[in-house]
């Protein structure tokens, strides 16, 4: 019956959002940052129930996923920046972070605003929402290429120095690269549960990693978690905000099939017409050629 009552729930909440997608997107107000979790559904449970379902179904993810739209979209791209980009990520991230939520153990951030939604779903449903989200195609955003003018990245672009640390890491500081584990476009990596960070939203991206850098988490396995704070203790507020604009504009390029499909569609196009020429000029007006000469007339005998 739980499980009954928890489905007619999200299923008049999905049709509720669905409907009004558009003007949901806009209008909806997060609870503060610091506000109350709710504990009263809290199930300790969550995490280990993920092991007993099935694989996720994207058919019934979608229709579950519809409570979701109103502030991630209904593919998983939201228009406001402050909720994150969850089109691409993978299923058994996203699960996992639902899970997270039901049990109370992240509980920092918007966690407030998760905790009811995520207090609804059964470990199946999680994994199919998971599902239908990793079906859908990440968009992403555009990285801030402002010159910094002052301090030690001093002449680099803004966005440079998240992308020198994505990409090589600072070896001196111990501070590995990003892309080790969340690959060269941030697509994530699916075995270990690294998330998908490429065009991922600048501000969420800030938000996690500053919670990441306190160190604190209730999480029982916080393996993860610890390696983002041994990483994260070490960069200054700029790298991080710098990482958020680099990973706000990365994204992947057209596979070599996909590359291929366009440039055939740039050859079957119409050709354009070319652009008119302006005429010749007009020649130079001759100059007057000089009288000739009369014929010399034959003398008379």
């Amino acid at each position: 019956m739980r499980h009954a009552r928890a489905y007619g729930f999200a299923g008049l909440a999905a049709l509720a959002v669905v409907a009004a997608a558009a003007v949901a997107q806009t209008t909806v107000t997060p609870l503060p940052d610091n506000a109350p979790v709710q504990t009263a559904s809290l199930d300790s449970s969550a995490v280990a129930e993920l092991a007993k379902a099935k694989w996720g179904d994207p058919q019934a993810g979608a229709t579950k996923a519809g409570a979701c739209a109103a502030c991630h979209g209904l593919d998983g791209n939201p228009t406001d920046p402050q909720y994150p980009r969850l089109a691409g990520q993978s299923e058994r991230y996203v699960a996992h972070q639902l899970a997270l939520f039901k049990n109370g153990q992240r509980n920092s951030g918007m966690a407030a605003v998760m905790v009811p939604f995520a207090s609804m779903l059964s470990a199946q449903d999680m994994r199919d929402v998971g599902a239908y989200f990793a079906t859908q195609k990440a968009g992403a955003g555009i990285a801030d290429d402002t010159v910094i003018t002052s301090g030690p990245n001093q002449g680099m672009k803004f966005y440079q120095v998240g992308q020198k640390l994505f990409r090589s890491g600072d070896a001196t500081r111990g501070i590995p690269a990003c892309m080790a584990c969340h690959g060269p476009a941030g697509a994530g990596n699916p075995g270990p549960a690294y998330p998908h960070v490429g065009g991922q939203q600048a501000a969420y991206v800030e938000r996690r990693l500053q919670e990441y850098r306190t160190g604190t988490t209730s999480q029982t396995d916080p393996h993860l978690f610890n390696i983002m704070a041994t990483i994260s203790k070490s960069l200054t507020d700029e790298e991080i905000s710098s990482l958020g604009s680099y990973l706000q504009g990365l994204h992947e390029r057209p596979d070599m099939a996909t590359q291929m499909a366009m440039a055939k569609a740039a050859k079957q196009a119409p050709a354009a017409a070319p652009a008119a020429t302006p005429p010749p000029p007009a020649p130079a007006p001759a100059e007057a050629a000089p009288e000739a000469e009369p014929a010399a007339q034959p003398e008379q005998g």
